[in-house]
């Protein structure tokens, strides 16, 4: 899944330059013109969801996340297989549960006609990341359960 990958990194420049430049911007603007420009927190603070999420999905698609395995490494085979689709289903449930809840979350401010209190933008923008960035974690957490699994076999067929 290139393209995803692609939507991935596309999404976390995008997040991290915006949020940049609005903060370095509002720097400027309050130490040279002395005046603070009110949306930028709003707008930070929903990039930094965003960007929080999608560096998520980049963590797992990378396995790149910390854990404690020493438990896991002396586990005979069997069982390993066994706690990698126990802790698999439960990050997808998870995961999945922050899409839906989320997704029903930018469906009421959608419904409500909600307006950021700073910009008078429509709420349901700024939510997309939660639902959005937690799909992607989803889809990520699905592969890496298949992929370790795949990966667990091959080391069972290896040491028979």
């Amino acid at each position: 899944m290139q393209w995803l990958n692609r939507i991935e990194e596309i999404i976390a420049v995008f997040a991290l330059v915006t949020m940049s430049l609005i903060a370095f911007s509002n720097v400027v603007s309050r130490n040279l013109l002395n005046l603070s420009m009110a949306y930028t927190e709003e707008v930070t603070i929903n990039l930094f969801v965003l960007l929080t999420f999608v560096g998520a999905s980049i963590g797992v698609r990378k396995n790149a996340h910390l854990g404690f395995s020493l438990l896991f490494d002396l586990s005979p085979p069997k069982l390993q297989r066994i706690l990698v689709v126990i802790i698999g289903l439960l990050t997808i449930a998870v995961f999945g549960s922050i899409t839906y809840f989320g997704f029903e979350m930018v469906q009421s401010q959608i419904s409500m006609g909600s307006l950021t209190p700073a910009l008078g933008w429509p709420k349901w923008i700024f939510s997309l990341g939660l639902p959005i960035g937690s799909l992607l974690c989803t889809i990520r957490s699905i592969e890496a359960l298949f992929k370790e699994l795949k990966e667990l076999g091959r080391e069972v067929g290896v040491s028979k």
